[in-house]
């Protein structure tokens, strides 16, 4: 991590985020809600393009901001229909972050928003619907968190500390598991690991966001790179004492870089889900299909 700099490393990609339900019977109406276009962030991504298709055709379809500034779109399609097709296609810019090495330097404890100078923050230090602070979580991070130290230095621990302390295991958790589940089973996905990282942080006092977006993954030496395999991801943002953002990925023992596209960020989970909708039908079982495919392009 390096102090404020100039021209830092800046990548392009187009995202296509696809998403399938298909149904044991007919639907009559399916209404929806989507966070799947990148984020606008001044000196850090662009979002250059961006189209959402739909089908069946949605007879209604509008676009909004929500109450943290993140794009969002509401459909709701009134055809019959026994498989909804939800494909986002994006093309944006990203730039690596740059940091004042000042800031990053300072006790954590410096970080702590305050009402009077950052109202907006002081709600991301508050437990959320997914992210409780119990007791066992505050001990876990005042391991970490140790009086006077260096943010970046705490923020990097923790991360390392999660990376080599749980393990990435698919299926060992659901998008209800509590920051306490991920902590007694040791395993779990992204999400999980940014909810507890999110936790941590917000019980010492510090404001934190659960971040959604896409990483971008380069393929092994001498393989091409496949299509569609990639992933919707999750990280954490901490905020520093000068009111930036400071993006740390649990999962991958990294910082977020220019690899690093936000499409969204929220208290938890629930806050930015990549799709959720209401249905009205008579199955009784559904299959849900994601594709998503991060295809870096040339720089202009």
């Amino acid at each position: 991590m390096t102090g404020t700099t100039t021209g830092a490393p800046t990548r392009r990609y187009r995202i296509q985020h696809r998403t399938v339900y298909r149904y044991s019977d007919e639907v009559s109406t399916s209404f929806g809600r989507g966070y799947l276009r990148p984020r606008e962030i001044p000196d850090g991504q662009r979002c250059l393009s961006y189209s959402l298709a739909i089908e069946p055709e949605p007879s209604d379809l509008t676009h909004d901001i929500d109450v943290y500034g993140n794009p969002n779109t509401y459909f709701h399609v009134t055809t019959g229909h026994t498989e909804l097709v939800v494909t986002g296609l994006s093309e944006v810019e990203v730039q690596r972050p740059a940091f004042d090495q000042a800031v990053l330097d300072l006790p954590w404890e410096q970080a702590r928003p305050s009402g009077f100078v950052d109202p907006r923050a002081v709600e991301f230090t508050l437990a959320s619907p997914l992210v409780r602070m119990p007791l066992q979580v505050h001990e876990y991070a005042l391991e970490t968190f140790t009086p006077h130290r260096p943010i970046i230095d705490a923020v990097r621990d923790l991360t390392h500390r999660i990376f080599t302390g749980f393990k990435y295991h698919p299926g060992s958790t659901s998008v209800s598991s509590t920051v306490i589940d991920v902590l007694e089973a040791r395993s779990g996905v992204c999400q999980d690991f940014a909810h507890l990282a999110v936790a941590c942080l917000r019980s010492v006092g510090l404001a934190c966001r659960y971040v959604s977006g896409y990483l971008a993954t380069d393929p092994p030496p001498g393989k091409e790179r496949m299509i569609g395999v990639d992933a919707s991801h999750a990280w954490a943002a901490v905020r520093l004492a000068d009111g930036r953002w400071l993006g740390f990925d649990p999962t991958n023992d990294a910082f977020a870089d220019e690899r690093y596209t936000i499409v969204a960020w929220g208290r938890d989970y629930d806050d930015v889900p990549p799709l959720r909708g209401v249905i009205y039908t008579d199955a009784e079982s559904n299959e849900l299909d994601v594709s998503v495919d991060v295809a870096p392009l040339p720089a202009r």
